[in-house]
């Protein structure tokens, strides 16, 4: 079962007609769901390069529609600005959610001894600046893996995917488990480098010519359907 955690988008109080004249109140709710925040890690990724549907959805290894469907509710929750189809997270609202609350949203499920992929503080950039846990490490839950650790549920069924192809893509994930974990040595400094990553002012080359995944995508998309590439307008 596909979880989601719901987010009040705008308030309002009708006057309008209602039984016995009393104003009704009522709320747009947003229902956010797991996979809506690897696309938005993996667009900041991109440090406002162009990015397609398609593209997005090969190298999450999620279908062109779940990237679609997650970029709108990300905009509807004012977690990304959108612009004639194309957008970027809003920074620092998303810097909130996932510091403040993402472990209350989609809390990790812990298991047993199992292979995997290290995780959280057991994994980069933490590992490097934290030192090695003392006990065996968290890890999402993957046979072909060769770290021993304590099973760690990932965001989403597909992130250990993502994370082999995107090393930056993998930092974050981590970071971000590194504060859905209630067990992080240091989730001070894992706030501060979750923080210098999604604040960095750094267009990579992707900013101004297509990958040639984009390329590709941009013809066929991720089920063979046309699809655009959102670029930035300069």
């Amino acid at each position: 079962m596909c979880r989601a955690a719901s987010v009040i988008r705008d308030s309002r109080i009708d006057y309008g007609p209602s039984r016995g004249g009393v104003a009704r109140a009522w709320a747009e709710v947003v229902n956010l769901k797991p996979q809506d925040v690897c696309v938005l890690l993996k667009i900041v990724v991109l440090r406002r390069g162009p990015w397609s549907y398609g593209q997005l959805a090969l190298e999450l290894g999620m279908s062109a529609s779940e990237v679609h469907a997650g970029v709108k509710r990300a905009d509807h929750a004012s977690l990304m600005r959108l612009d004639d189809g194309w957008g970027y997270p809003n920074v620092h609202a998303f810097e909130e959610f996932l510091v403040h609350g993402l472990k209350y949203a989609f809390a990790p499920v812990r298991g047993g001894l199992t292979r995997g992929v290290p995780t959280a503080h057991a994994a980069p950039p933490l590992c490097a600046l934290l030192g090695a846990p003392a006990g065996p490490p968290p890890v999402w839950p993957d046979a072909a893996a060769s770290v021993q650790g304590i099973e760690f549920s990932p965001l989403y069924k597909s992130v250990p995917f993502a994370a082999e192809r995107d090393p930056r893509l993998y930092e974050l994930l981590a970071l971000i488990d590194a504060l859905r974990a209630d067990d992080c040595p240091d989730p001070g400094r894992a706030r501060q480098e979750l923080r210098m990553r999604l604040r960095s002012p750094r267009i990579n080359s992707m900013s101004r010519r297509p990958s040639a995944a984009a390329q590709e995508s941009r013809k066929r998309g991720a089920h063979g359907k046309e699809t655009r590439i959102h670029g930035r307008r300069y």
